[in-house]
């Protein structure tokens, strides 16, 4: 079979702070040769409501793939599955049918998948019982692929079921789509054999499936992987910040951003997955959505066509904005001993002849796109008397980031004149902050509609 299934994920993280971590899984599943290995396969498919129209043909389209492959590799007679491997199908809605056993006539399975009408509600316990039944007496390799949006609305709950099956040695793949009613993911990884990231596979459209179709049936017919070399290079914005854990197979590290994985054998007797684990920091100071590799290679003797996905993060580093600037500098050179230097500073505006006050303001939940009115009132507790200092209004530039978010407001700066205080007396100061959106959506109503009169 080779490898069957490969994929990437950050474990559910799709946003990060600036500087933040997460962690990033690889994982890859092979198995043995179908010809050597024959295999029962049943093929479970959602025909419920939620699967009318595009969907169910384009679900009809990938099953007939699927079945065209795994006979032209089985090397059986023309329009049979040979080696000794069969294909079943049950399909699904209220209730589950057995719609052929496991045979191996490419006609019957086709015909069975063509007449396929979608209507009712989802039973995946009834479905994942009736797969069991029909592989229960099989010696094979036994293997269910089950199509569906995951959201069961009748039936009792499908995991004990599932997990009866797996307990059985039956290796369990799902193709996940989402229906009219949705997508239920956690259930689908919840049924699937682990690791979920090999046995898992989501139709971003209805239009993927053939190719997700044929990849599976591609891969279960390759002979198990050996001499595996996967080469990672992480985005330059990313570090690993730990020891990479395979489950299989070693690890060098070839940089901060970079390593090789390698594995002698997977998959030679037995259908066998190998996964490794590994921390990544963010260390750019960009804001973005930033994908996590910066290339991703595999390799192995067999000649497998290995593609992983590559995940992708949005990293959020909070902008600052300076509002006031710093002064430019005046260069002056002192050259040997010399112990007085004359120099022209130029015109200067004579500002900075009391202690300057300088200011930051944390502005929360900024809705992107939406420029920001900041003021800032500064007075003094003189006695019993408030004295004012100045007052400052900014423009804050709208954000761009998918959602409201903290904008940072720094170097709001105030010259305080001493005014008779000394230099390092004591003295008692109140700011006070007024924020509010530039940019609205506001219009006026418009006027009624003029009332006809007879």
């Amino acid at each position: 079979m080779g490898i069957i299934s490969s994929s990437k994920s950050t474990g559910g993280t799709t946003a990060i702070p600036c500087q933040g971590t997460f962690h990033v899984t690889l994982g890859i599943t092979a198995a043995p040769d179908i010809v050597s290995n024959p295999t029962d396969i049943v093929l479970i498919l959602d025909r419920s409501g939620s699967m009318e129209g595009q969907p169910l043909a384009d679900l009809k389209t990938g099953v007939n793939t699927f079945i065209d492959i795994i006979a032209g590799a089985t090397g059986g007679a023309p329009d049979q599955i040979g080696s000794g491997s069969h294909i079943g199908i049950v399909s699904f809605a209220g209730t589950a049918t057995q719609d052929t056993g496991l045979i191996t006539s490419v006609t019957e399975l086709k015909a069975a998948a063509g007449a396929l009408v979608a209507d009712g509600f989802t039973n995946h316990a009834d479905a994942f019982t009736k797969a069991t039944e029909l592989l229960s007496t099989s010696t094979n390799h036994r293997v269910m692929v089950m199509f569906t949006d995951g959201v069961t609305t009748a039936g009792p709950d499908p995991s004990p079921v599932a997990a009866a099956a797996r307990a059985m040695g039956i290796t369990i793949y799902v193709i996940g789509l989402q229906g009219d009613t949705g997508l239920d993911e956690d259930a689908l990884r919840d049924w699937a054999s682990d690791p979920d990231i090999t046995h898992v596979a989501i139709a971003p459209d209805s239009g993927d499936l053939d190719e997700i179709f044929a990849d599976l049936a591609a891969n279960i017919t390759i002979p198990g992987a050996t001499n595996i070399v996967i080469n990672e290079a992480l985005n330059p914005d990313f570090v690993i910040t730990g020891d990479p854990l395979p489950t299989k197979g070693t690890i060098s590290l070839l940089t901060g951003t970079s390593f090789r994985w390698s594995i002698d054998s997977l998959g030679s007797s037995s259908t066998e997955s190998a996964t490794v684990t590994f921390p990544v920091q963010h260390i750019a100071g960009t804001t973005g959505t930033k994908n996590v590799d910066a290339s991703l290679t595999y390799t192995d003797t067999e000649g497998n066509a290995v593609s992983f996905d590559n995940p992708q993060v949005f990293v959020n580093c909070e902008p600052t904005f300076p509002a006031d600037s710093c002064p430019e500098p005046v260069n002056v050179v002192v050259e040997g001993c010399e112990d007085t230097v004359e120099f022209d500073a130029g015109d200067l505006i004579l500002e900075d002849t009391g202690r300057i006050l300088q200011l930051d303001v944390n502005l929360l939940n900024v809705c992107p796109g939406r420029r920001v009115a900041l003021a800032v009132v500064l007075t003094e507790l003189e006695g019993n008397r408030t004295v004012p200092r100045g007052m400052k209004v900014f423009t804050i530039p709208a954000h761009n980031r998918p959602s409201c978010s903290d904008v940072l407001v720094t170097c709001i700066r105030f010259i305080l004149p001493d005014d008779g205080n000394g230099l390092c007396a004591r003295r008692e100061l109140q700011a006070k902050f007024m924020a509010h959106y530039i940019d609205n959506n506001f219009s006026c109503c418009a006027a009624p509609p003029a009332v006809s009169r007879r």
